[in-house]
């Protein structure tokens, strides 16, 4: 019952994904004649990459930063911040975007639906338990062993889930790299990025944020808020692209 019920909301999830996330941005999409030179270079990119063109879409927003969703190559989409448009250079929104359209090759979306669905199964059951477990003092029902498990399997599952997050985002630098042929382009967009996080706020969904190619709740984030980071540290993620790089 507790994956049943984790997996129903996902699946709604996974499918209206672009939708859903494009409002939590505030984003719009954009066609080949409002942004020529945008279309032209996610589509010289998504042809190195053996993808179909996604559609491109634009946030409204002036921290720096950039995402994709969607649930297959074929519905995917890549949207940049107008803030982003005005920081990085030509080679540096390479880096980005072959960056997002790594995620979409690598089927990055499925993935984080899996293990949300995993996560949000082990908490449901870990309340089902609480609720449903022990009731009958014949059975040894132990109720502080109850509470603890309420507590920390979320907890436990959250980071597992979080950990894979991250693992995700080296993958993507990497892959993404390879498809622009620019690793040093990317790490140098990525210092910017994650400079931009933590000097301009961005108000959108925690939901959303695992997205962003930077984590853009950054500029609120604390010491505590990094355990718990969907995001690796930009400095590893820079020495991986240099090391790659070499």
């Amino acid at each position: 019952m507790a994956l049943l019920f984790a997996g129903a909301t996902n699946f709604f999830m996974y499918f209206a994904s672009d939708k859903l996330v494009l409002r939590m941005y505030g984003a719009q999409t954009v066609t080949a004649a409002e942004a020529p030179e945008l279309h032209a270079m996610v589509d010289r990119l998504r042809q190195r990459a053996g993808l179909p063109m996604p559609t491109l879409a634009v946030a409204p927003q002036a921290q720096p930063n950039a995402f994709a969703t969607g649930r297959n190559p074929e519905h995917a989409v890549v949207c940049v911040t107008e803030g982003i448009l005005r920081l990085v250079s030509r080679e540096e929104l390479e880096g980005v975007l072959a960056h997002e359209l790594a995620h979409v090759k690598n089927r990055d979306m499925l993935l984080q639906t899996v293990t949300a669905t995993m996560a949000a199964a082990i908490s449901n059951l870990a309340w089902m338990g609480m609720f449903t477990g022990g009731r009958d003092d014949d059975e040894g029902g132990n109720p502080i062993a109850g509470l603890l498990m309420v507590i920390l399997a979320p907890i436990g599952a959250s980071l597992v889930q979080l950990a894979i997050s991250r693992q995700r985002e080296f993958k993507a630098d990497e892959v993404g790299a390879r498809i622009s042929g620019r690793p040093l382009a990317l790490a140098s967009a990525l210092r910017k990025l994650d400079a931009g996080a933590h000097q301009i706020p961005m108000h959108v969904s925690p939901a959303a944020a695992p997205l962003a190619q930077v984590d853009p709740l950054a500029f609120s984030g604390g010491s505590v808020a990094k355990l718990f980071s969907t995001h690796p540290p930009t400095a590893e993620r820079v020495a991986r692209l240099q090391a790659l790089a070499a």
